[in-house]
């Protein structure tokens, strides 16, 4: 379902630990990394989507997260047009987006990467959670700053310093 603006309704998971890291994977016979990601089925609220999205990809359930926050707003990103299908040139512009921040109360052994017929995914790794830019595809990076920036206030920091925020026009850290 593409909106008359040429984007697909999407959620993005941003699941962190117990030590603010977050949940990075490695796409299927590539060495792409990214968060977990998927569109909206009509008639979904973005929160089934995110739950669905979750235990296709991850293998999770609702048992194994606690929601720690959304975005206010859809963030949206442009796929280039070499990355469009041919049957959606002209009508598809990219994806609008709902991140969800989530905090696993399960165990790492709960992730299972094989729940679906075709996963997405062949391998994750906890990463700091401010995720190095360069590894992100290039036209996604912009939509991950911002939902990274707005989910942080949400990070419980009991444990630790202050989290530092990344500008976003150049990717550097500031205190």
């Amino acid at each position: 379902m593409i909106d008359r603006d040429g984007y697909r309704p999407n959620v993005g998971i941003i699941l962190c630990n117990c030590r603010n890291e977050v949940f990075w994977a490695k796409r299927v016979r590539e060495h792409a990394w990214q968060f977990p990601q998927g569109g909206i089925k009509p008639g979904e609220t973005p929160e089934l989507a995110m739950f669905r999205e979750l235990n296709e990809e991850v293998g999770l359930s609702a048992c194994h997260v606690k929601i720690l926050g959304r975005t206010r707003d859809w963030l949206r990103y442009d796929v280039p047009d070499q990355w469009i299908r041919r049957e959606w040139r002209g009508s598809y512009r990219g994806q609008k987006q709902i991140w969800f921040l989530l905090r696993l109360i399960g165990r790492d052994c709960d992730v299972c990467l094989r729940t679906s017929e075709k996963p997405e995914f062949d391998a994750w790794r906890w990463n700091d959670y401010w995720v190095p830019m360069e590894t992100v595809v290039e036209f996604k990076r912009e939509v991950y700053l911002k939902a990274l920036n707005e989910l942080v206030r949400f990070l419980h920091q009991r444990s630790g310093p202050r989290m530092p925020r990344v500008n976003q026009r150049v990717g550097v850290t500031e205190p």
